[in-house]
């Protein structure tokens, strides 16, 4: 991993909150170069392990952090998905995904929290351009035309305060933001009575690589084993054991544990019986503050999206901002990321509350019908890769932002993640990972396309990119005096693009397809890209979150 020398002039983007999420956006826009102020209210990073699942995605889109997925690989444990257990124990599934095929990266990896935040932080020092405040808090924002003037305290109640001048403001500060509150921006949603006891246990015997959902609704449990002993142990609670927010007795804690393991006070790392929400914020833009993370959407856990959800968040702000501040780009592009991470983040919480309903439930009725369904499910091939390969995830593909959907060949690609395979780069035939070749910016990449091809779209007013000759069939790279060559190492990448020869493949920074086209359309292309920008209308009316509970800006219930 290299520093990026500080290049912007341009006043800082404040973050807001050293959480996961504002951490990740701190990398994000630190290794482009741009000057980042990352405040915290409190003293250090989080000492509570909540998140545990970092996903593929997320491990992407630390990877394009300069690399920053290799000093995070350590502290995880490179998972194999869930197995979930029915009535009475039986085995239902293991719910694998895909593996390391389809990004590059495990599919699901427990941790702990406090270490991913511990190592995002040490991590920042070497971005001269981020400059990290702990101790430091918002307590207020004026938007202007230029900027947002915010009021940082420093210290207790009697601190100074500073005032900062920023060009954008990320909100990345949970679930009762200060951002949001002084937005003015609510939530809508609901809240679920459903009590549940957290205990995360040291020096545990479990050593499995994969989490455990027992859905017997008799005491619906989850079990995630982690690294070095540590493994998280999930209880929904009986009316009556012990209430949201209050201290859980250690007799309840003991006698909950005591099917899998003995306990002592002092193999507890921590334990807490909490009640959750499935909310999204109104707009996740308010002029040039943006809403990140808990801050803008909080979800059940029983997906494990959460914490993943921030990060794609900001995997999907950063290089936009990064792109508006360079002047590649106009403002109207960041109106895009309300528009394609609100669709996403609404139907991963509709995912999240369903699997809770079907997968937790408390009703034997219920329960025997999902372990029939399921078991009949798995006698057919379509079946079990719809549950094993967890095909029940939304679709994540984008249809309207900085995409340009066409018909046609790899009209499929648009709005997707473009897959990760290894591939052999140059004449040396050095074998890397395809984002490594890609670089941090826009890539264009040209499948089995001729010089003349490029000519044409040199002169189509794209996106400044990095060349990509891609040879199918075996052929061995080459390098051209502008552009790189790669070539198949496994079979993935003839199979990505079967079908594309002689077309291209625009892809922005966060790694998501804009556009598939061939040089004939290649003015086309550049051209509306230059105006796709134009603000798209967004329609709440149709948001699909029970909207008969309301919820304030702080997320509380009214």
């Amino acid at each position: 991993m290299t520093a990026v020398p500080t290049t912007s002039l341009a006043p800082p983007v404040l973050v807001v909150g050293a959480g996961p999420t504002g951490l990740t956006a701190a990398h994000l826009l630190g290794s482009r170069g741009i000057r980042v102020v990352l405040v915290e209210r409190n003293s250090t990073t989080s000492n509570d392990a909540k998140a545990i699942s970092l996903d593929d995605e997320s491990l992407r889109t630390l990877q394009s952090a300069d690399g920053l997925d290799e000093a995070i690989y350590p502290i995880i444990v490179p998972g194999t998905g869930t197995r979930y257990f029915g009535v009475g124990g039986r085995p239902l599934l293991h719910a694998r995904g895909t593996g390391d095929q389809r990004l590059g990266h495990p599919f699901k990896n427990p941790f702990a929290q406090p270490d991913l935040e511990r190592v995002l932080r040490e991590q920042l020092d070497r971005l001269p351009s981020v400059d990290v405040r702990f101790g430091t808090r918002l307590t207020d924002l004026i938007q202007e035309p230029g900027g947002v003037r915010a009021s940082l305290r420093t210290g207790g109640e009697d601190g100074p305060v500073e005032e900062l001048e920023a060009a954008y403001l990320l909100g990345c500060d949970g679930g009762r933001s200060t951002v949001r509150d002084l937005l003015s921006v609510p939530m809508r949603g609901r809240s679920f009575p459903d009590v549940w006891l957290v205990v995360d246990t040291l020096e545990d015997t479990h050593d499995q690589r994969f989490g455990m959902h027992h859905g017997d609704p008799d005491r619906p449990v989850v079990i995630v084993p982690g690294r070095d002993g540590r493994c998280r142990y999930e209880f929904r609670l009986k009316p009556g054991e012990c209430a949201a927010g209050s201290p859980p007795p250690l007799a309840l804690v003991r006698e909950l544990l005591r099917p899998y393991r003995e306990i002592t006070p002092a193999q507890i790392e921590r334990a807490v019986a909490y009640s959750f929400h499935a909310l999204l914020a109104d707009r996740l833009r308010e002029g040039r503050c943006f809403l990140l993370g808990d801050a803008a959407h909080m979800m059940p856990p029983f997906a494990g999206q959460g914490l993943n959800s921030g990060l794609r968040d900001a995997a999907n702000l950063c290089w936009k901002i990064a792109d508006v501040l360079a002047g590649r780009a106009g403002d109207a592009l960041l109106d895009t990321y309300d528009t394609e991470r609100r669709p996403h983040a609404r139907a991963v919480i509709d995912l999240s509350v369903r699997l809770g309903r079907v997968v937790m439930t408390t009703s034997r009725p219920r329960a025997l019908l999902r372990d029939l369904l399921v078991r009949t499910a798995m006698l057919t091939p379509p079946g079990r890769r719809y549950l094993t390969e967890m095909r029940y995830r939304p679709d994540a593909r984008v249809r309207a932002g900085a995409v340009l959907h066409a018909d046609g060949p790899g009209c499929a690609l648009v709005g997707t993640m473009l897959p990760q395979p290894r591939v052999l780069r140059g004449s040396s035939h050095h074998l890397s990972r395809l984002d490594d070749v890609l670089g941090q910016g826009w890539s264009l990449l040209g499948i089995d396309v001729k010089d003349d091809d490029w000519t044409v779209v040199a002169r189509a007013g794209l996106p400044d990119a990095t060349a990509v000759d891609v040879h199918l069939d075996d052929r061995a790279p080459r390098d051209g005096a502008d552009r790189v060559g790669i070539a198949d190492a496994d079979g993935r990448l003839d199979a990505l693009f079967t079908g594309l020869t002689g077309s291209f493949v625009l892809v922005r920074p966060d790694r998501l397809v804009a556009a598939v086209f061939t040089s004939d359309r290649a003015a086309d292309v550049g051209a509306q890209l230059r105006t796709f920008a134009a603000r798209p209308r967004t329609d709440d009316a149709d948001l699909d979150l029970d909207p008969e509970i309301q919820h304030d800006s702080q997320g509380v219930p009214r």
